[in-house]
């Protein structure tokens, strides 16, 4: 068990970034769930509990840049033979500050274990708590090394009408921390403008592995 990996995060979301020194720094896990890669500016974080020199060897053998070699594919999959272990896309990390106050959006507490999203946060996230609203949702809950990890859900007949900016807003003021992260497919691009609209900045990119 390591909290190394959160310091990393939580200087990162308040501007302290790690050193552009080109390094990929091996890390313990900070939990059984949790294992992947993150990437900084020119510099990298892999946890895991792989032997670290097996790691660094690895590393070296990636056909990339070497401030790049962690996230390089052939990297990654190594890193999913060695743990058997499953990942699904690099996503950009982002976080905002909590504010204070009520949510603008009205909503309404739900109890669905049966959505898609929800079954989905479940698999990442502990003590997830969903919110509904006209048209979406908003969901919170403790992920990567304990961190507040909020995502949305718009309807598709209620997009374009700034409700996922509305919702992840929301989250700023749903969130007990005092900061909240959200993970978003590069690709996504109607999720990243709703969430730079509400405040959230770009930290770095991340890979998870699952087990399942």
């Amino acid at each position: 068990m390591s909290d190394e990996l959160w310091q990393i995060l939580d200087a990162a979301a308040h501007g302290r970034f790690p050193a552009p020194d080109g390094r990929t720094v091996v890390t313990g896990r900070p939990g059984a769930r949790d294992e992947g890669v993150l990437a900084f500016t020119a510099h990298s974080v892999v946890f895991t509990d792989e032997d670290p020199e097996w790691v660094r060897k690895q590393l070296a053998a990636a056909p990339a840049d070497p401030f790049a070699a962690a996230m390089n594919p052939h990297f990654l999959a190594a890193m999913l033979e060695r743990t058997r272990r499953r990942m699904s896309t690099i996503d950009m990390m982002t976080a905002a500050p909590a504010l204070p106050g009520r949510p603008e959006v009205p909503l309404r507490e739900i109890d669905n274990p049966s959505h898609p999203r929800v079954v989905r946060a479940r698999k990442y996230r502990d003590g997830v708590r969903v919110w509904a609203a006209d048209g979406g949702i908003v969901l919170l809950g403790r992920g990567l090394a304990g961190r507040w990890e909020c995502a949305v859900e718009v309807d598709e007949e209620a997009g374009g009408k700034g409700l996922g900016t509305a919702l992840a807003l929301a989250a700023r003021r749903l969130v007990p921390g005092r900061t909240v992260w959200a993970q978003i497919a590069p690709g996504n691009a109607r999720s990243v403008r709703a969430f730079q609209s509400a405040g959230f900045s770009v930290v770095g990119s991340e890979a998870l592995f699952s087990s399942g």
